[in-house]
Parts: C-alpha cells; sequence; structure tokens
C-alpha cells in the first residue's frame, strides 16, 4: 500500500486569522520562527474528526469517553512501549497547567522546586506562582551534547527540595535522555524523596532515530509511584489552541492529591480538544512519521546553515522542531547586546535565550514549510554579511 502524501510545503496564510506566532509582527516583514507552533495543517484526520463533532452542533460538558482513554493507552504502548492503567489519567487543558499543579502539592510554601536550565520559561515562574523557590542547575555542553551536571544537582538540593521539574525531550535544547541518565534521575529523586513532575510534550517528535523517547516513569514501578508525567497530542500534531492534555499518575495518593489540587481552579477540558486527541493517537500516525521526515530535513537546513554562520553555534536536535543556537561569539565579535534585536531587525523573529534563563542564546523554530526556514536563514546570513 502506497503511503498517504502530506503537503508540508504548503504556504498557509497565518496573517489572515488571529494568530499569535504571526501577530507579534503584523504589518512588519519579519517571518516568525519564534514561539512553539508549526505552520502546517493538522493532520487531514484530525480536521475530519472535528468537522464531524461540529456537525452534531451540541456542544455540553464532556468528560473523557472510553475510545478516547483508548487511543491515549494504546498510542503510549504504541509509541513508547509504556503500559498504563486507564484509571493513571487525568486530564487537563494543558501541561503549564499540569506542572503549575504538581509545584502546588510538592510540600509546603517556601519549599524548593529544582529544574535545570535553560528550559521553557514556565518553568522559571511555576515555583512562585505556588509560593514555592526556585532551584536552577544548569546543564552543560560537552562532546556536542547538553549534558546533566551531576555534581551541581547534587550540591544545589537542599533539604527543603521537595520537587525535580524535568523537561523530556528537552525544550530548548533539543535533548532525548538516554535511558542511564533517566535511571540517574530517578535514583536521585528516590535518594532525596523527591516528588517528580515531567513535562513529555515533546515524546512524539524524536528526530534521532537511534534515541527513542523512554517515560522517565515506564522504567520502574519505584519510580513511577513519585511521578507526574504530563503529554499532549498539542505539539506533536500541532493542535495547541484546542487545550486538551493529560498527566499519567501511576500512584492512587498522588493521584488523589493531584485531583484535590485541580477542584475550583482547572477547567473541563475543550471537547473539540478531546476530539482531535483521540483522532491523533489513533489515526494520526502516519502523517506523525512523513512530519519528523520533513522535519529532519529542516533540522539539517539548520544545523548547516548555523554552521555556516561567522560567531553562530548550535547542537543537533535530537527532537522537537527547536534549534538552540549560542550567539556569544558573535555579539563578542560585533558588539551586539541583544541578538533577538539583531535578527528582528533583519526580518526574522526568534526566542530570545533570557526567557529560558540563557541570555545569549535564540530559540529557533524550523517547524514551517522550506520555503519559509530557507528565506530566514537567507535573512540571517545577510544580517551577518553587512
Amino acid at each position: 500500500m502506497t503511503a498517504p502524501a502530506f503537503d508540508f510545503d504548503r504556504l498557509i496564510d497565518r496573517r489572515a486569522l488571529p494568530s499569535e506566532k504571526w501577530g507579534r509582527y503584523a504589518g512588519r516583514d519579519v517571518l516568525p520562527l519564534w514561539v512553539a507552533d508549526m505552520d502546517f495543517a493538522a493532520p487531514p484526520a484530525v480536521i475530519d474528526a472535528l468537522r464531524r463533532r461540529i456537525d452534531h452542533g451540541v456542544f455540553g460538558y464532556t468528560d473523557a469517553w472510553p475510545s478516547l482513554v483508548e487511543a491515549v493507552v494504546d498510542g503510549l504502548q504504541r509509541d513508547h512501549g509504556w503500559t498504563i492503567r486507564p484509571d493513571w489519567l487525568v486530564w487537563l487543558p494543558g501541561v503549564v497547567a499540569g506542572f503549575n499543579l504538581a509545584c502546588a502539592i510538592a510540600g509546603e510554601p517556601g519549599d524548593g522546586v529544582l529544574t535545570a536550565t535553560p528550559v521553557y520559561p514556565p518553568f522559571l515562574t511555576a515555583p512562585a506562582n505556588t509560593g514555592r523557590v526556585l532551584q536552577r542547575v544548569e546543564l552543560v555542553l560537552r562532546e556536542g551534547r547538553w549534558q546533566w551536571d551531576w555534581d551541581a544537582l547534587e550540591a544545589t538540593c537542599t533539604p527543603s527540595t521537595r520537587m525535580l521539574l524535568l523537561c523530556s525531550p528537552h525544550n530548548p535544547v533539543g535533548r532525548v535522555f538516554d535511558e542511564d541518565e533517566l535511571r540517574r534521575l530517578a535514583d536521585f529523586a528516590e535518594r532525596h524523596d523527591l516528588l517528580v513532575c515531567s513535562d513529555e510534550i515533546h515524546c512524539g517528535l524524536v528526530l534521532d532515530a537511534s534515541r527513542p523517547h523512554r517515560p522517565l516513569a515506564a522504567l520502574d514501578e519505584a519510580g513511577a509511584r513519585r511521578t507526574i508525567t504530563l503529554m499532549a497530542p498539542s505539539k506533536t500534531w500541532n493542535i495547541p489552541a484546542l487545550y486538551c492534555a493529560f498527566a499519567v499518575i501511576p500512584d492512587a495518593a498522588l493521584r488523589r492529591r493531584y485531583r484535590h489540587a485541580m477542584r475550583g481552579v482547572v477547567p473541563h477540558v475543550n471537547v473539540l480538544g478531546m476530539v482531535a486527541a483521540e483522532a491523533a493517537y489513533r489515526d494520526g500516525d502516519a502523517w506523525r512519521q512523513a512530519l519528523l521526515a520533513y522535519l529532519r530535513g529542516n533540522r539539517d537546513r539548520v544545523v548547516e546553515a548555523i554552521a555556516a554562520l561567522p560567531g553562530l553555534a548550535m547542537t543537533v536536535p535530537e527532537a522537537t522542531y527547536l534549534a538552540w543556537i549560542d550567539c556569544r561569539d558573535m555579539m563578542a565579535a560585533r558588539g551586539v547586546n541583544d541578538p533577538a534585536a539583531f535578527f528582528e531587525t533583519a526580518g526574522v523573529g526568534l526566542s530570545d535565550g533570557a526567557a529560558f534563563g540563557a541570555p545569549g542564546f535564540l530559540r529557533l523554530n524550523f517547524g514551517c514549510p522550506r520555503a519559509t526556514l530557507d528565506q530566514a536563514l537567507a535573512r540571517m546570513a545577510r544580517a551577518l554579511e553587512d
């Protein structure tokens, strides 16, 4: 049977409708490669499922239904070899709400939440949102890969630390953590009696086939009992504004605490988001595999282009559609204080690394048609030639 063809080269005018990504530069000739959503249409299977549900015409309050739960359970088994029970699932409108809730049940106000930077910006604000204290350890670059500084991790953990907040696969550095790294993290959490909240929203976007994503909670039962795993179809199938995510919490007591913290705070999940989630996990894998092939081509273009630009450097992303670019040599050589503003003036909108806890870096989203990416890379090259 011939694999279905999906057109990731199609240019869709996102300026015609409200859009955070493209609206930031409304009226300006700036290509937005910043916020983490892609410029591709959602999978046909998802769009067809949404049309059928909309045609029904009634949108009353709805809880997760059996075929949705089955699609997620089957999807985690198929994609990650992780066998979960349906009652482990807690439905959420998004993973950001999910890890803020985790902070809220981690110890008491004033206790510590430990995470590794650079990291997705809401990680840095979630502890304070719930009266906890952010504790940061820096990832280090060794042998072309961002890695854990194990000595620093131990030194940063204090008697008041109550939770490890993990991003896996990692945003923005693009790492797929090896199983030995994950086991070492699980051992660290057990020795210090830490709750673990693992944001694994990019788990469906592994670009390096030799490094499959392994959920931390799938390693063993002891680690699973202290872990809240957050996932969503939003990044993989490009449906972030449909607001549907879930936590996988194997331990019943921890799950009860988590659900209790949700009361009166977390709204029902969007019914269209749940419809899209079922279609994505059940019928969206052919689209996902085609997407990954396209993203690998885009990643290779970015790696080649950045290697040729003076003063810029990056590692090869193993997952996500995000490139983490070190601009510090360029800044020193050219007297540039704000690399994001520098490239924005050249017509390319990138995410400022300062928001991730790493000034001097930029994050580039290559989840876009190749024509858009090539144009953006050419603009960056011209800016550095001037």
